[in-house]
């Protein structure tokens, strides 16, 4: 690897460089690395925050949504002054502002089988931060297709948990064949968020992505982390790979065309 860190950076990642477990050559990673965010809301600010802080050279953001003033209470990349404006326009702004290393990529749309492939192909790690079971499986299917590592996180009310999705390790449908009923699982819209919540979830996520691009510590591969904020308890349950799973046991599948993800996120049947 041919270092080309300048005095600047130098001066910027000086808390990275004298970590041994990082150096020079793990902050060059970084700013070579290139990580895709879904969603630029809740968990998606505090990512896209700490991403763009620690160096990561190439970071896009996916999302359709506009910053709402009730957004303002967890989503601390947005400001007041930016309601009414695409959540990927006003991310783009702060990590400008933040750190010019970063090259920020916006896509102004909702993930869905028709450009899933286009949208999560080539990155080096993809962080999960979208709201919904359908995105979370499509997201799943496409990134074990394309053997890309993805750090997923979910939250509700007080309570959150985050994953780490290896192409060698168990996947999402693995952990949940199957999605809840429509309906069963009400959005923070509907039940609300305690707002510092996803700040700690994402930023697990974020630890994930830069562990992954440091090729560096144990992901949370196999295990999941679940976090409550009431009891400020942390309980980690492992979970294997089902030798039976239609995405990475036995008979994986190739490609998410023909794909039934409605009810249940399900996959059809041969």
């Amino acid at each position: 690897m041919s270092l080309s860190l300048d005095a600047t950076q130098l001066d910027r990642y000086s808390r990275h460089i004298i970590l041994d477990e990082v150096g020079p050559e793990g902050q060059q990673r970084l700013l070579e690395g290139d990580v895709l965010v879904l969603g630029a809301g809740g968990l998606g600010a505090p990512v896209i925050q700490y991403l763009a802080a620690a160096g990561v050279g190439t970071i896009g953001i996916v999302d359709d949504d506009v910053v709402e003033r009730s957004n303002l209470q967890r989503q601390v990349i947005h400001a007041d002054a930016d309601v009414g404006e695409p959540k990927v326009e006003s991310a783009r702004r702060y990590v400008e502002a933040l750190n010019p290393d970063v090259d920020v990529r916006t896509h102004e749309t909702r993930l869905d089988v028709t450009n899933a492939r286009e949208l999560l192909a080539d990155h080096d790690v993809i962080v999960d931060c979208s709201d919904n079971f359908r995105t979370r499986y499509i997201v799943n299917d496409v990134a074990r297709i394309e053997s890309i590592p993805v750090a997923h996180g979910a939250i509700y009310k007080f309570e959150g948990q985050a994953t780490t999705l290896l192409p060698e390790g168990p996947c999402y449908r693995c952990l949940f064949p199957e999605a809840p009923e429509p309906g069963t699982v009400p959005d923070c819209a509907s039940t609300g968020v305690l707002g510092v919540l996803p700040g700690t979830l994402g930023c697990i996520q974020a630890t994930e992505a830069v562990k992954l691009l440091l090729e560096s510590g144990e992901p949370l591969s196999g295990r999941m982390l679940f976090y409550d904020a009431m009891g400020m308890t942390f309980e980690t349950v492992e979970y294997a790979r089902n030798p039976d799973c239609p995405v990475c046991g036995e008979d994986p599948i190739e490609t998410i065309e023909g794909i039934d993800y409605s009810d249940g996120c399900a996959i059809a049947a041969e």
